[in-house]
C-alpha cells in the first residue's frame, strides 16, 4: 500500500499523479475503516481527501499553515503529519482528537470546533506574521455551509484589506450538517452552475493568441479586461466586489488541477478565495446518498452502514420532538427555530408537520436567538432548539434582545453536561454558569423524560424567557412516581430523611438516588434527596429548610462549579450564617477531553461511586 510509505510531506512530492489518485482511494478506505470502529465524523473527510493531498504537496508544511473551519474534516491532514498509526485511539480518552489540537502537533496551526472562525483566525496569523516580518503562506478553509455565520463575513470585510497573500479556500459541497440554506448557498449554486467560466477563458485567450502577428498582444488585452467578462458570465462576483480575489470554481477531487490553483492563489499579494467543489461522503456509498446521516457516526457495519449498537430507549431529543408536536397542534403561534441542526436538536419532525412554522437560519446561532426575539414581539412563541455549546455563541443576542425585554422565547438545550467523544468544544458545561447570571431568564433541568414534557408545558406557559437543559442520549425513565406540577422555582422534594441532604439537578437526580441507595444499604444513613429542577430562580425555602434540618447539604450538577447550581446555593447559607454544611459536587473549571462519557464522569469524580469515597474521604459519610 502507498499510504504505508507515507511518513511526512515530502513523500507525498516523489508521486505521480496516477499513484495520488490511488493513494487517495486507500486513505479513503483507511478512514472508513478506522471510523467504523471508533466512530467519528465521516462524510466530511471523505470530501476533502484530494485538497488535502494537493495543500500537503504545494505548501511546506508546517511552516506553511492550514486552518481547517470547524476541523471535523482534518483526518487526511492527521494522516499525512504522521498521525496514521494513532487512528485506532480516535476520540478515546488520552487518544487522538477528531479536531486539530495545537498541543497535538506542530501541523495542527489552530483549535478549532465551532463553525465560521477560519478566516478570522487565519487573517489575525496572516497580520502577526507580516508584522514579524515573517515569510510563510497561510490558508484558510471554510466550508460552504460556514459561510452563513455571521464572523464569516467579518473575516472576508477584513481580509480585503491585507496586503499580503492570504488564502481563503472555500471547500464547496452544498452541505453543512444539513442542506444548505438562504442567499449564500442560492448565490454559490449559481457559480456551480456557471463554471464554464474557466474553460471560456482559456479557450478564448488560446484562440486570440493563434492570430497571426497581433495574437499576443490581443490576448494581453483580453487579460486585462477579463475580469468583465467574469462580471458578465458569473453571477454577482461578491468576492471580487469586496475586493478578494476570486478563482475558480475548481473540481475539489482533481489532485492536478488543484495545485496549480492553490500555485496560482500563493502568487497573489492579497487575500485570495479559491472556491474548490467536492462532494460529501465520497467514494462511500451510504455516505454519498446520505451525507447528513453520516455526518458524526457512532461505530458502524461498513457493508451496510448501519450503527453497530441499536439505540435503546426513548432519548431526550426524542421526548422533546414529541413533545413539542403535541403542544404545537393545540397552539398555532408556537414555532420552531434551529441554526442547521434540525435532526440533531429534534425538529425534523416539527419541520414535517408545520413546514410554515419552522426556521432553520444556517450556521448563525446569534441570528437564531435575535430572530426568535422577534418572532417573540411579533406575537409567536419560539423555541430555540440548539446544543449548549453552540448557545455559547448567541450568549450576547439572548441578554440584550431577549432577558433585557423579557421575552418568551424557550431555549431547548440539548446535549448539557458532558457529551463525550466530540471534546473540549462541544461539551455542554458552561450554560448554566452563563444562562443563571441573566436577568429576566428561567432556567430548569428534568430529572426524566416525563418532567422535561412537564418543564416544555410549563416554559410556554410563562410571560417571559425560559431555558431547559438536558443531556445528550436516553432519557432516565426512574422515579416516575414523582411527577408533581412544576411551580415557578419550586423543587420537588422525593425523600425526607436525616442529617444529610442530596440536593441535585437534572441528571444528576439519577446519581443522587443511587447514592441515596448505597448510603442506606452500606452505611445505615438515611439521606433526604431533592431534585432542584430549578437552577434559578432557587427554591430558597426549600434551600433554608434544609439548611436548618440537616448537618450536611450536598449539591449536585453537571456543570463547572464557578457560577453553577452548587455556588449559588453556597452562597445563600453563607450570606444568611447557617450551621450547616454546604458541599457542591460539579466539574472542575477546566475544559475536558474527548473521551465515553462514563470514563469521564468517573475521572472527574461526578459518578456514584467517586462521589461515595470522597465523601468518605472527607469525613462526610
Amino acid at each position: 500500500m502507498l499510504l504505508e510509505h507515507i511518513k511526512d510531506p515530502s513523500d507525498l512530492r516523489k508521486m505521480t499523479y496516477k499513484q495520488l489518485d490511488i493513494l487517495a482511494e486507500e486513505i479513503r478506505h483507511f478512514i472508513i475503516e478506522k471510523t467504523s470502529h471508533t466512530g467519528g465524523h465521516l462524510s466530511a473527510n471523505l470530501g476533502v481527501v484530494e485538497l488535502t493531498i494537493a495543500l500537503f504537496r504545494v505548501l511546506d508544511m508546517p511552516k506553511d499553515k492550514i486552518i481547517w473551519d470547524v476541523g471535523h474534516q482534518s483526518y487526511t491532514h492527521k494522516i499525512l503529519s504522521g498521525r496514521k498509526d494513532e487512528f485506532d485511539s480516535l476520540r478515546k480518552k488520552g487518544g487522538l482528537s477528531g479536531f486539530p489540537k495545537r498541543n497535538e502537533s506542530p501541523f495542527d496551526a489552530f483549535d478549532t470546533g465551532h463553525s465560521s472562525t477560519s478566516i478570522s483566525a487565519g487573517l489575525g496569523m496572516a497580520q502577526g506574521r507580516d508584522l514579524k516580518g515573517e515569510d510563510y503562506t497561510i490558508v484558510s478553509v471554510i466550508g460552504d455551509g460556514a459561510l452563513t455565520g455571521g464572523m464569516a463575513y467579518e473575516g472576508l470585510n477584513n481580509a480585503s484589506h491585507i496586503e499580503k497573500n492570504f488564502i481563503i479556500i472555500l471547500n464547496d459541497n452544498d452541505m453543512s450538517i444539513s442542506r444548505n440554506v438562504g442567499g449564500m448557498s442560492t448565490y454559490l449554486n449559481g457559480i456551480r452552475t456557471a463554471r464554464g467560466y474557466n474553460k471560456l477563458k482559456k479557450d478564448v485567450e488560446s484562440w486570440l493568441r493563434s492570430i497571426p502577428y497581433v495574437g499576443d498582444q490581443v490576448a494581453s488585452s483580453f487579460k486585462r479586461t477579463k475580469e468583465s467578462l467574469k462580471q458578465m458570465v458569473i453571477p454577482g462576483m461578491i468576492f471580487e466586489d469586496m475586493g478578494i480575489t476570486y478563482l475558480g470554481p475548481v473540481d475539489g477531487h482533481d489532485i492536478r488541477s488543484l495545485e496549480r490553483a492553490i500555485r496560482d492563489a500563493k502568487k497573489v499579494n492579497h487575500a485570495v478565495l479559491l472556491h474548490v467543489i467536492t462532494k460529501k461522503g465520497r467514494g462511500y456509498a451510504p455516505a454519498e446518498k446520505d451525507p447528513q446521516r453520516f455526518h458524526g457516526v457512532e461505530p458502524f457495519d461498513i457493508r451496510t452502514g448501519r450503527p453497530l449498537e441499536k439505540s435503546s430507549g426513548v432519548t431526550y431529543t426524542g421526548v422533546f420532538s414529541r413533545k413539542l408536536c403535541e403542544l404545537a397542534k393545540k397552539d398555532s403561534s408556537i414555532v420552531a427555530v434551529t441554526a442547521a441542526m434540525p435532526d440533531g436538536t429534534g425538529l425534523a419532525e416539527f419541520s414535517r408537520e408545520f413546514p410554515e412554522r419552522f426556521f432553520d437560519v444556517g450556521i448563525a446561532e446569534a441570528h437564531a436567538v435575535t430572530s426568535a426575539a422577534g418572532m417573540a414581539a411579533a406575537g409567536l412563541r419560539p423555541v430555540v432548539a440548539v446544543y449548549s455549546s453552540f448557545l455559547q455563541r448567541g450568549f450576547d443576542q439572548i441578554v440584550h434582545d431577549v432577558c433585557l425585554q423579557n421575552l418568551p422565547v424557550v431555549f431547548a438545550v440539548d446535549r448539557a453536561g458532558l457529551v463525550g467523544s466530540d471534546g473540549e468544544t462541544h461539551q455542554g458545561i458552561f450554560d448554566l454558569s452563563y444562562l443563571c447570571e441573566i436577568p429576566n431568564m428561567k432556567v430548569l433541568a428534568p430529572k426524566n423524560a416525563v418532567e422535561l414534557q412537564q418543564m416544555l408545558e410549563y416554559a410556554f406557559s410563562q410571560s417571559g424567557p425560559c431555558a431547559i437543559r438536558y443531556p445528550r442520549g436516553r432519557a432516565y425513565e426512574g422515579l416516575s412516581q414523582y411527577s408533581s406540577d412544576i411551580e415557578t422555582g419550586r423543587a420537588e422534594l422525593i425523600h425526607r430523611g436525616s442529617h444529610i441532604a442530596f440536593m441535585a439537578l437534572g441528571s444528576m437526580v439519577s446519581t443522587a438516588e443511587h447514592i441515596c441507595s448505597k448510603l442506606r444499604e452500606q452505611k445505615g444513613l438515611d439521606p433526604s434527596l431533592i431534585n432542584a429542577r430549578f437552577a434559578k430562580p432557587l427554591d430558597e425555602d426549600m434551600i433554608r429548610e434544609l439548611l436548618k434540618t440537616h448537618d450536611k447539604l450536598i449539591t449536585l450538577e453537571e456543570n463547572v462549579e464557578r457560577g453553577g447550581f452548587g455556588q449559588a446555593v453556597s452562597s445563600l447559607a453563607e450570606r444568611e450564617s447557617y450551621a450547616c454544611r454546604v458541599i457542591n459536587i460539579a466539574l472542575p473549571d477546566a475544559y475536558i477531553e474527548h473521551g465515553d462519557v462514563s470514563a469521564l464522569r468517573e475521572m472527574l469524580g461526578i459518578d456514584s461511586d467517586s462521589i461515595i469515597r470522597r465523601l468518605e474521604r472527607d469525613g462526610i459519610v
